[in-house]
């Protein structure tokens, strides 16, 4: 028997959670958590995270100003506005919005994010701590994938885990997460040889290559873990999808995700986890 997780659900319940918690901040800190996006022009893809991200921080109560910035903004310009969010005491969490402009180095404009208030995880230090298992920000979707796993009670020591596709973003985060928790990862990836064969022998699979379906129902063993992050558009229809072939993939499967509603609302949510986390360590200093 198949289980659809809900990542709708899981995050809703969550951020019932979080705004609870934030209730309770005026009194004990004195203010709110304040979480700073800053988007560049207006990529459509882009637009919309951005617009889901502050329905977020509205839901829970978390401070939120998203500055907007023409697509000619220069990287100076940015580096600018980011010093000063750095040095603004009530600014918790600095996100920029990726993809930049590509006259913008986005490595240049992660690197300029204080560590403290890097709520996307991306900052070097954090990547550093994660990787020498470190206190510090982890990146939102692999955490995200993890509290997916979490919520079902689905074990991770000693199974195997079959991540396909190496990001820095999602796949090698991800496998570290997994790892971490006793996991035997496997990294794969779209020229991996005999892919099928290598997906087929994971208990837990995550799909993260970004290719529209690509995942089959030979590329799965019965019984397996099926964790999707993609998100895409289907060639065809132009609906959403993901890198799952859902409809003949699930019946194989003991848990799936689905896209939409799995994953992409868990990263949203993790990403004000994250800047409650900032918000508690600025305030506790």
């Amino acid at each position: 028997m198949t289980t659809v997780i809900s990542g709708k659900l899981l995050s809703a319940n969550k951020r019932l959670e979080m705004k609870a918690q934030v209730e309770s901040f005026p009194k004990k800190y004195g203010r709110l958590p304040k979480l700073v996006v800053i988007l560049i022009g207006n990529n459509p893809a882009s637009v919309s995270y951005v617009t889901g991200k502050e329905n977020a921080c509205i839901e829970i109560g978390i401070l939120n100003n998203t500055i907007r910035l023409p697509e000619e903004t220069t990287e100076a310009e940015l580096l600018k506005l980011i010093d000063d969010l750095n040095n603004d005491s009530l600014v918790d969490g600095i996100l920029v919005q990726l993809p930049l402009p590509k006259h913008i180095d986005q490595d240049s404009i992660i690197n300029a994010i204080k560590p403290e208030k890097d709520v996307d995880g991306f900052h070097p230090k954090n990547v550093a701590s994660l990787y020498l298992k470190q206190p510090g920000i982890l990146p939102c979707t692999p955490k995200g994938i993890i509290e997916v796993l979490d919520s079902k009670n689905i074990e991770i020591e000693g199974k195997r885990a079959v991540v396909v596709g190496r990001s820095n973003i999602v796949g090698l985060p991800v496998s570290k997460l997994l790892l971490d928790r006793n996991a035997t990862v496997t990294i794969a990836h779209s020229r991996t040889k005999n892919l099928s064969e290598v997906c087929k022998e994971a208990d837990i699979l995550i799909a993260a290559v970004g290719k529209p379906l690509f995942i089959k129902e030979d590329m799965v063993k019965e019984g397996a873990v099926v964790i999707d992050v993609g998100v895409n558009r289907n060639p065809e229809t132009g609906k959403l999808c993901g890198d799952v072939d859902f409809e003949n993939v699930k019946d194989k499967t003991s848990y799936i995700t689905k896209v939409p509603g799995g994953i992409g609302p868990m990263t949203i949510t993790c990403l004000m986890e994250n800047t409650i986390e900032c918000f508690l360590k600025h305030v506790e200093e």
